[in-house]
């Protein structure tokens, strides 16, 4: 006796889970400084360009934003330093790399705890911190340094530059992800319904 075939129970494998929710269970405070060091990495290169080419327009000067960093060593004269050098300009940058790298850090332990908070709060967040720290809470020696180049609506595209340099990476890995669940949804539509019907007819044929 033929035997109806037998609606199937197996569903695809949801592949559609959250950035945020894989980003919580990528490991533990290890991969959160593992991550911090490629996020800030881009928080830093991009901050940087935006502040260079600010201080070109503003001060004349690619390398004068930069250079005021290294008031963290050099104190005040730094402000005012205009030429490349490895005392001004590769200092200034090694510093700001390394104040990146620690805001990072919060915005990936952010992002550990509360996965859910979309990537551009919590990269405007902890730049929004970091200006308040830099310019209302520690001395000004140890501020960035680089306002009188750049001017107040520079210093805003700087830390805004931040922001997304942050939060670039996981933004990237999120629009991977939704634009690869479609394809594997759809390639999965395609397969069933052509095991289904070898079943049926397997059935048909008194097929195990």
């Amino acid at each position: 006796m033929t035997r109806l075939p037998q609606p199937s129970h197996h569903r695809p494998a949801d592949h559609s889970a959250a950035p945020g929710h894989q980003h919580a269970q990528a490991g533990g405070w290890g991969a959160v400084l593992l991550r911090a060091l490629g996020s800030g990495s881009v928080a830093s290169i991009a901050s940087t360009v935006l502040v260079s080419a600010r201080s070109r327009q503003r001060a004349g000067s690619v390398p004068a934003g930069t250079n005021a960093a290294s008031q963290w060593v050099w104190g005040r004269p730094a402000r005012h330093a205009d030429e490349w050098s490895l005392r001004h300009t590769l200092l200034g940058y090694a510093i700001h790399h390394a104040s990146s790298l620690m805001w990072a850090a919060g915005y990936e332990a952010w992002g550990r705890k509360r996965p859910a908070d979309p990537p551009l709060l919590r990269g405007a967040g902890m730049a929004a911190l970091a200006y308040v720290v830099d310019y209302h809470v520690v001395p000004r020696r140890l501020s960035p340094g680089f306002e009188n180049r750049i001017g107040g609506a520079g210093v805003a595209a700087a830390y805004a530059s931040f922001a997304l340099g942050m939060a670039l990476c996981d933004l990237v890995a999120a629009r991977g992800h939704r634009s690869g669940t479609p394809r594997a949804q759809h390639r999965a539509e395609l397969v069933q319904p052509g095991r289904n019907a070898q079943q049926q007819r397997r059935q048909q044929r008194g097929q195990p």
